[in-house]
Parts: C-alpha cells; structure tokens; sequence
C-alpha cells in the first residue's frame, strides 16, 4: 500500500518514516511539509493512505480536508494534541495517533488500515443491488426502528462511521459509511454533493451559486441547505442540463 506523509517538522516525517520500514508492504512514496505541497502530489500520486498532522503553517490538516475537493485515501492524523480526537472521527478519519508515536500504536493503525482494504475489495467482488426510489429499507437506531421507502429519504450525511438519514421529522444514524451506501443508491435519484452529503435530487428546492465555483441547494421539507463542492457541481449540471 502507497502512503504519504505530510508534516511541517522533517524529523517527524523522518521518524514515522523508520517506524513504517516495520511494515514491508506499506511503502512511503511522497513527503509534504504543508497541505499546499500535499494538494499537489495527493491527486497525481492517489496513495492508499495519508499520515496527516493537524498543526502546520498555512492550513491545519482539518481546514485542509473541509476545503479539498479532489481524490482522497484513507487518513491517518499524527498529532501531539490529544484535544482533537473526537473531530478527526466527525471528518471520517481512520484514526488518530498521538505524537511521540510508538510502534504498537502504530501497528493498531496499521491494521485498521488492512481491514478497511480487505472490506474494500469484499465490497467491489459482490455485486449488491441498486436500491430505487420505491424500494423500502429497514432502519433501526437504538430501541427506534422504521420501515422506510427510500423517496421519503432527502438527504444522508456522514458521521463518522455511521450515516444520518434525514426522512420526515426523522434523523436516525445507521452503521453504514456513506461511500457504501453511495452504491446502493440510485444515482439517478441521490447525488453525492460533497464528501459528507448526498442529496436526494427530488428534494432541491433552490440552487444558489456558492463559494469557488460551487453550488449551494436548499431541500424542501426542512430547509437544509447543502453546498455541492466545485468538482460535484460540474457532474451536478452534466446530469441534470439539455
């Protein structure tokens, strides 16, 4: 597996380095010192994994992931800062290993990152069923459950490991990523807008120009309102122009 390291402190990078040769199958391709070096080598290079520190001049590795609208592997912040774990998981980080890191830490990631891949390739082998509009699903949060047609869903966000459906007055989380249940879904009816949202297309109310290029939607029913990223936004007037 390809891996990239972005850290604005060379002896860091230099010591995560030396950790990974205990991993003969995870080789290190590129190094970046800030997320304008890694924007530049990540969509080119398309690693397997990014080891990403948060506090580095310019933009932090969480502003640089919110505003990055290009391809995206798996994650891996390295930090000294143990106060933002529980963001790295709202972004869908793999997971967060503190500064000094230690071989048996980095292992535990390591093997994190070998699962994701092996569900991965399991999930690519078997064909599942595109789901439609009509088609009801099952849905249960806690004590909670629903029997639910997916033309009722309008919006699915990610949390992490789970997924938000929003449907009536209704938002339960179900154990699912959203690049998962991406495809299962119809793509004629629900579009991916950015890397936390898809958006039932029946649903758009309004669309607004937005920042960079970008659209902004605002759903009927509860009035959310989605920005479609820069690159979606091009797929977005592909599919629904003349």
């Amino acid at each position: 597996m390809k891996a990239i390291i972005v850290d604005d402190e060379r002896l860091a990078r230099n010591e995560l380095k030396r950790l990974l040769e205990n991993f003969p199958h995870i080789e290190v391709i590129a190094e970046a010192s800030n997320t304008d070096e890694a924007s530049a080598i990540l969509e080119t290079l398309q690693p397997d994994v990014l080891f990403l520190d948060i506090q580095m001049p310019g933009k932090t590795g969480f502003e640089w992931l919110e505003s990055w609208d290009g391809f995206l592997p798996e994650v891996i912040f390295t930090t000294a800062f143990d106060e933002y774990a529980l963001k790295a998981f709202e972004v869908n980080a793999l997971d967060y290993v503190l500064k000094p890191i230690e071989l048996a830490r980095l292992s535990e990631s390591i093997q994190k990152l070998e699962k994701r891949q092996i569900q991965q390739v399991r999930t690519s082998a078997t064909p599942n069923h595109v789901l439609g509009a009509q088609d009801q699903i099952f849905v249960k949060d806690g004590e909670r459950c629903w029997f639910v047609r997916l033309d009722r869903v309008r919006l699915c966000e990610s949390m992490g490991n789970y997924v938000r459906l929003f449907f009536d007055d209704q938002k339960p989380l179900v154990l699912k990523s959203l690049n998962a249940l991406e495809e299962r879904l119809d793509p004629k009816v629900f579009f991916r807008a950015n890397r936390k949202h898809i958006i039932n297309l029946n649903y758009i109310d309004k669309i607004e120009p937005w920042f960079s290029g970008g659209l902004q939607v605002t759903l009927s029913g509860k009035g959310e309102k989605i920005e479609i990223s820069r690159r979606q936004s091009i797929r977005f007037k592909e599919l629904l122009s003349l």
